[in-house]
């Protein structure tokens, strides 16, 4: 079995090549590509995953490529985390909207936007050359926005699923508050990528025992500290929100906050510094404590078990993944790109049926996927029209001297990224 990593420079490689390592007998991959044009970065991370692999007495070959073409030909999966513009462009997206007193943040509102913009054309660009070198590969997105680039993959007929961690995050955690094994925890996850709520907590299976009301009365205090929301917010909504929705819930509480501290992405330019410099150590074999400060937590177990089901079954049977809606939501499109369990193997992901939702969580669902539309129209055509139209719908912004004013914004930040600026 041959994957590759396209974005395999990344600072957070580690930790996907420290989970291939140890749950190999899952996911036994043969040969590993890592892919990037940053050749500095690519040696030292290839390095470190090199001496990971051999510390656990993997026999797997790591290879590493600035020739995207070569990284992907013959591969049974690509796994994308790429990042367009690097953190540099992140600290924009995180920085310009609080300008005009909106929500900077790299995957929702208007910093998310320009993500996606500059993403969708550079990952289509990818799932091509990978059709033309084999066609039948899957491709796993866990390149934010996910669900955009998800929907924009599947649309140009890609064998496409979308991966987010904030699920799986969710079960690690929900097993340590009831103490049991995660693989016991499955959860109704319901919404879009960054905009999900756990309207349930089951142990057994999709369809066991309900202990969502138990984990809130007992551990209710910690769930929302973790949320950063208040025990009685997360009480009276009796789910638990994804902690993106605190951008939606607390909106003008979180812009004060963002003003008075470094952007993220400042923070994880500090760390990526620091990490680098660890990997360039020749003695370091397995990934170091500050990585996990990086963000991603349980991205590689995730990534194995999808890539598992997807090659050979071997993975969980039901997973939570991004993919088409295709009837399970009714109140949106077919071809909307969802977040929530679905049955993985390998044809691909299916949805598992979801139970009528309170129009709370429906409302912000379908004005969400109303954005998203727009959003990638104006990624796959461009214009400043369709960027105005987009922010315009979404509903961390929705008023029209906010929406010209961050037009103007972003095309100024991300015109070397936008074609047609």
């Amino acid at each position: 079995m041959k994957l590759a990593v396209v974005g395999g420079g990344s600072t957070y490689t580690p930790e996907l090549i420290d989970g291939f390592a140890r749950l190999r007998d899952t996911l036994p991959v043969e040969e590993l590509v890592l892919v990037d044009p940053a050749a500095d970065r690519l040696e030292l991370v290839g390095g470190l995953a090199r001496r990971i692999f051999a510390k656990q007495d993997h026999a797997g070959k790591i290879t590493t490529t600035t020739d995207l073409d070569a990284g992907v030909a013959g591969a049974d999966a690509v796994l994308l985390q790429l990042r367009v513009g690097g953190q540099a462009a992140r600290n924009q997206d995180e920085t310009w909207p609080l300008e005009c007193g909106c929500i900077g943040q790299e995957t929702t509102g208007a910093g998310g936007l320009a993500k996606a913009l500059r993403t969708v054309p550079v990952v289509l660009d990818i799932a091509e050359r990978v059709r033309r070198t084999n066609p039948d590969a899957w491709i796993i997105d866990f390149t934010n926005p996910v669900g955009i680039v998800t929907r924009a993959l599947l649309q140009a007929g890609h064998k496409a699923v979308g991966l987010c961690n904030v699920a799986i995050g969710f079960q690690r955690k929900f097993a340590r508050l009831l103490d049991v094994n995660p693989s016991e925890v499955h959860l109704d996850h319901v919404g879009l990528n960054h905009l999900t709520w756990e309207l349930g907590v089951r142990l057994g299976g999709p369809d066991g025992e309900n202990v969502l009301p138990k984990l809130l009365a007992e551990h209710g205090d910690a769930i929302a500290d973790d949320l950063h929301m208040p025990r009685q917010i997360v009480d009276r909504l009796g789910v638990v929100p994804s902690y993106y929705l605190r951008y939606f819930y607390a909106h003008d509480e979180v812009v004060r906050e963002l003003g008075t501290k470094p952007s993220r992405a400042a923070e994880v330019a500090a760390m990526e510094k620091e990490l680098l410099a660890m990997y360039g150590d020749p003695t370091l074999d397995e990934k170091p404590e500050l990585l996990a400060k990086r963000g991603g937590a349980f991205y590689s177990e995730a990534a194995v078990d999808l890539a598992a089901s997807l090659l050979g079954g071997g993975g969980s049977p039901v997973q939570v993944v991004n993919t088409y809606n295709t009837g399970t939501l009714p109140f949106l499109p077919d071809d909307a790109v969802i977040e929530v369990q679905a049955r993985v193997g390998h044809d691909g992901a299916t949805p598992l049926a979801v139970p009528a939702l309170d129009p709370l969580y429906a409302g912000l669902i379908a004005n969400v996927t109303a954005y998203e539309d727009l959003a990638l129209e104006a990624a796959l055509r461009g214009g400043r029209d369709r960027v105005f139209k987009a922010l315009l719908a979404h509903p961390l912004i929705g008023q029209y001297e906010y929406a010209e004013q961050l037009t103007d914004r972003l095309i100024a930040h991300n015109r070397e990224h936008l074609a047609w600026a």
